[in-house]
């Protein structure tokens, strides 16, 4: 009976690690191409709303800088915050708006950590949804 319940726990014990939080989409991010960093930090109601805090200098053209990197509307890209109105839902974040500084539109958008750490983040347009993995960034001593 007792290698039966050793053989039993040994065969589960790799499902009883936690999986990553797929609503703890919280922290500092690198999206896909690695252009720009967003601070992800909590609205005020629990919800998450996304800041961007940095833009690589080598992604901007026209010698601009991040400091005074527009949109086409004259928002200041730096500071804006592109990710808001998310309502907590069973497997992820939904309801909410990303915005696109680059096509200067809003789309509906969806949140969710996946179990490697990254986050997912949908923009779609009605039922078509555009994904991107974006991955959590960790500061150096040299940032």
């Amino acid at each position: 009976m007792k290698t039966l319940l050793c053989t039993t726990s040994v065969l589960f014990l790799p499902f009883s690690f936690a999986s990553a939080d797929a609503h703890d989409v919280f922290g500092v991010f690198a999206t896909e191409d690695g252009g720009a960093r967003v601070s992800i930090e909590d609205c005020g109601d629990g919800s998450p709303c996304g800041t961007v805090i940095w833009i690589d200098p080598a992604s901007i053209e026209n010698g601009q800088t991040p400091e005074s990197l527009t949109t086409e509307s004259g928002k200041k890209v730096l500071g804006l915050k592109m990710l808001t109105g998310f309502e907590r839902k069973r497997r992820d974040w939904r309801g909410g708006t990303i915005y696109s500084p680059e096509a200067d539109k809003s789309y509906a958008s969806r949140l969710k950590r996946q179990d490697d750490g990254t986050l997912q983040v949908k923009g779609c347009v009605g039922p078509v949804c555009q994904t991107q993995i974006w991955t959590e960034y960790v500061s150096t001593p040299a940032d």
